[in-house]
């Protein structure tokens, strides 16, 4: 099969094979760091959780990326990726020891959330440093899509699989939150030091646009910003994709909510009871993740000829995945049950993870190397925006016991839309 031989020659790229551990050792880190967060903030016993509160910390944490993303991408396309990656590794694994006193401190909540929005503030630059460097270590573009399945795909699960690693140290008696940071520290040091088996400059980009001075780099700022703009405007597939991955991210962000609370709440009558349904619905998207990875190459070659979907290449899979989330999600939300949820968590990991790789394969296929930085990290700015406007429409919609067939249907309709909007034939 094509795509086994792919990914054996992509596993065979020595370079591939170490981005790929950074990735792995990075985001295995950032599960641990986040399942910390999610079990100080919502499953505290002392905290008495809303849809409110959920949405104003993911508010604290994620917006002022908006500020922050535009000028990681800048930077991306002056600094050297691999030095991004080693020094923004060491970074968060010095302020992820900050956050792990401060929660032995009980300090005030604002505290605590300066020092996880620091540490969490880094990974904008890491993740687009790692997207944006993926292209380096491919020996051809026809198996760029097989990376973007590989590399994101394994990131995610390694994430997921980081996640269960924080469960499991609760499990053991460690009942903890700072012990969970401290082992998210301890990956981040890893991570950098596997940053360091790369040559400086092998990731890009191109070393007549690597400026040495910062200055002069935040000084080109919004020339940088309107130029990325201006060649995202001109390349509209890679426009159209990632319109359409912001939306699926709303979706996802809006469920995402609504399991915290049913977990917190409608499932459970204990903490640990709630951490553990929490902890399956992690392993039911852990697998959606994992089958996104081995099922996305395959169906993108085969949709090559669907000329119905009115869109060409990795496109046409999003159309389906939003297509078949249309249908799926309400079938299996609105009984509000564990069981069917966890289906769902399954599959909407799939569909999310799915669009996410031809989402990604489409950007590096239409835009030049030298604008791919600014790019992957307005794509993150839309991301983060996304997933905190979910969480507000959510905190509107939801009940206190994150019951609400409203917000089921209204996010099965949106589905519905992106699924219409992104197979619309462009104009000629």
């Amino acid at each position: 099969m094509p795509v086994v031989r792919d990914l054996r020659v992509l596993l065979r790229l020595r370079d591939f094979r170490r981005l790929l551990a950074v990735r792995l050792l990075s985001q295995s880190a950032d599960g641990v760091y986040q399942v910390a967060l999610a079990t100080y903030v919502v499953f505290s016993p002392e905290r008495q959780t809303s849809p409110g509160a959920i949405a104003s910390a993911m508010a604290v944490l994620l917006l002022p990326y908006s500020v922050v993303g535009p000028f990681a991408g800048v930077l991306l396309d002056r600094w050297q990726r691999r030095q991004v990656l080693l020094h923004g590794n060491l970074l968060r694994a010095v302020l992820a020891c900050g956050t792990a006193v401060l929660i032995v401190g009980r300090v005030p909540d604002w505290l605590f959330y300066v020092s996880a929005l620091s540490v969490t503030a880094v990974n904008r630059f890491v993740l687009a440093g790692l997207s944006a460097a993926l292209p380096h270590v491919v020996d051809s573009p026809r198996r760029l899509v097989m990376a973007n399945a590989v590399s994101p795909t394994a990131g995610t699960l390694a994430a997921t699989a980081g996640g269960g690693l924080a469960f499991l140290v609760r499990l053991v008696g460690w009942d903890s939150d700072a012990v969970t940071v401290l082992l998210g520290a301890a990956l981040y040091l890893c991570a950098a030091l596997a940053a360091l088996r790369m040559a400086r400059g092998l990731l890009g980009p191109d070393p007549a646009l690597v400026q040495p001075g910062l200055r002069a780099a935040l000084a080109g700022t919004a020339r940088g910003l309107r130029g990325g703009v201006r060649h995202l405007a001109q390349r509209p597939p890679a426009a159209r994709a990632l319109a359409a991955m912001t939306l699926m991210r709303f979706c996802y962000g809006a469920l995402t909510v609504m399991v915290l609370m049913l977990c917190r709440y409608a499932w459970s009558d204990t903490d640990s009871k709630g951490l553990a349904l929490l902890g399956l619905a992690l392993v039911a998207s852990g697998v959606g993740f994992f089958a996104a990875a081995v099922v996305t190459p395959w169906a993108v070659e085969r949709l090559e000829s669907a000329d119905w979907l009115g869109q060409e290449g990795p496109l046409r899979w999003v159309i389906v995945c939003a297509g078949v989330a249309a249908v799926l999600e309400p079938a299996l939300g609105l009984p509000f049950a564990p069981a069917p949820m966890l289906v769902a968590a399954g599959v909407l990991g799939l569909i999310t993870q799915g669009s996410k790789i031809a989402t990604d394969t489409v950007v590096q296929s239409a835009v030049d190397d030298a604008f791919r930085g600014r790019i992957f990290s307005l794509y993150d700015v839309f991301f983060n925006v996304a997933f905190v406007g979910a969480a507000g429409v959510a905190a509107l919609m939801l009940p206190p016991d994150g019951q609400s067939p409203v917000l089921v249907i209204t996010v099965a309709l949106l589905y519905a839309v992106i699924a219409v909007a992104t197979g619309r034939p462009r104009p000629a």
